[in-house]
């Protein structure tokens, strides 16, 4: 028994009682620093240098937390910023981190509050049953506009003057929701930062960019199921033709979607990395005269002692495993052999990356890799050597001027009942009178989408 454990064990009940409700305030308050730090590194992109697609894969990477948890964290952190009753709560070590995260998911400026209030006086349990109870009769609000939703969808698209697809779609709510959140899913294995090989600094990528490439990883995704309705994979296949010359001295010719737009030549040696190959010998009409095998660029049990090896991404940090590429560190059509040895798995982020010149692989004598950033600076893990005891909690928060006992984070409940359904219906008028006040008409629950993306 250590000596902390003694020291638990020779206190009295009351003390053990006010000792755990004091060190839950100084958590409590301890975790809104901890939020606050991780909003203003995400303002920042503190991530992006490591080409993490963002803070939560960090947070999954570098703290250790769950990656779904690590979302929930930096959507917390983001709302606290707009919710400044409920973060000085916090901030004090009156709100538990559970209770915060129920309340951010519904709380605005006309009912944060009467939330506070609530949570406060209730327990975790109490801001739960509440706040579901208000989401559900906000959604009811909008049913009765679901049928005109129905009627108006539509999509269409075509192509534009470079071969870009212009894509317009109008969906139902629940349709566009479920578009939202694939995107925003996908959006997580993309990057916010692109590194510019000529003047080797971090520019950020537009959102509205992301948002067509997540869209185009959305499709992937789909196409790449095994319980998609057709019976031949050929149908789903994406078919370039490019020659020879082009493919292997990057010089111009042929290189093209088939019945579709031309690609840049540094795409199609991307995808030629782990691709279905058909050589095609044309005269100099373009007749074809000899029609080869189609095969693999990676033979199947290559690809299967790479994926035993590999188990996913090895971009440092990255944690994709599905959807994931054999990327030739010296590309076949210059010479390279297939061979672990010159194989790397890249996910489709970082392959496109290592193609675009902004992320670059060196092969070391031990048979490893570095990865590094186009000036030559390794892609390295930065870690914060400082350690805290027991004992910064409570010396950080005097320092910051906060004051914490035992009654900060008890719950004031004292087993009155909870009235959820007169809740709820405050909940809904003030959220009605601010509407009225400020005269914001009720927010559309239809998508309207616009994206351009190259194949």
């Amino acid at each position: 028994m250590d000596g902390t454990s003694s020291l638990a064990a020779s206190c009295s009940l009351e003390e053990l009682e006010a000792q755990i409700t004091a060190l839950a305030g100084q958590l409590n308050a301890a975790n809104f620093r901890w939020l606050t730090l991780i909003a203003e590194f995400d303002r920042r992109h503190g991530w992006a240098d490591g080409k993490l697609p963002s803070c939560a894969h960090w947070l999954n990477f570098k703290v250790g937390l769950n990656l779904g948890a690590a979302r929930e964290k930096v959507r917390v952190a983001h709302a606290l910023s707009g919710l400044p009753r409920i973060a000085a709560s916090m901030g004090r070590g009156e709100l538990s981190y559970s209770k915060v995260r129920a309340l951010t998911r519904v709380a605005c400026p006309a009912t944060e509050e009467a939330l506070l209030m609530i949570a406060l006086h209730g327990t975790a349990y109490h801001v739960e049953r509440l706040v579901q109870g208000y989401r559900r009769a906000q959604e009811a609000e909008e049913l009765s506009r679901e049928a005109q939703q129905h009627t108006n969808r539509s999509v269409t698209y075509g192509y534009a003057e470079d071969g870009s697809l212009i894509l317009r779609a109008r969906l139902p709510a629940v349709a566009g929701a479920l578009l939202i959140k694939a995107l925003d899913a996908a959006l997580e294995s993309l990057p916010e930062n692109a590194i510019s090989a000529e003047v080797v600094e971090e520019r950020p990528i537009p959102y509205e960019s992301r948002r067509a490439d997540a869209l185009a990883a959305v499709a992937e995704s789909f196409l790449a199921e095994p319980h998609t309705p057709s019976s031949t994979a050929d149908r789903y296949q994406v078919v370039v033709h490019v020659d020879a010359e082009t493919l292997q001295e990057r010089s111009a010719g042929r290189c093209e979607i088939e019945q579709g737009p031309s690609l840049p030549v540094e795409t199609v040696r991307r995808l030629a990395c782990d691709a279905s190959l058909l050589r095609v010998l044309e005269n100099p009409q373009g007749e074809p005269l000899d029609v080869g095998r189609k095969t693999r660029s990676i033979p199947p049990n290559i690809r299967r002692a790479l994926n035993s090896r590999d188990g996913g991404c090895r971009f440092p940090g990255c944690t994709h495993q599905r959807y994931v590429d054999a990327h030739h560190i010296e590309h076949w059509a210059e010479g390279g052999e297939t061979k672990l040895a010159n194989l790397v798995t890249l996910c489709r982020l970082h392959h496109r990356l290592v193609h675009e010149g902004e992320i670059m692989i060196e092969m070391t004598a031990a048979g490893g890799w570095r990865f590094l950033h186009p000036d030559g600076r390794h892609f390295e893990v930065i870690r914060c050597t400082r350690a805290y005891d027991a004992d910064d909690l409570e010396d950080t928060h005097a320092a910051l001027g906060i004051h914490i006992d035992s009654d900060a984070a008890a719950t004031r409940w004292r087993g009155e009942r909870m009235d959820y359904d007169l809740g709820v219906w405050v909940l809904c008028n003030q959220a009605k009178r601010a509407r009225e006040k400020h005269d914001v008409p009720a927010e559309t629950s239809e998508r309207i989408i616009c994206a351009s993306a190259t194949p």
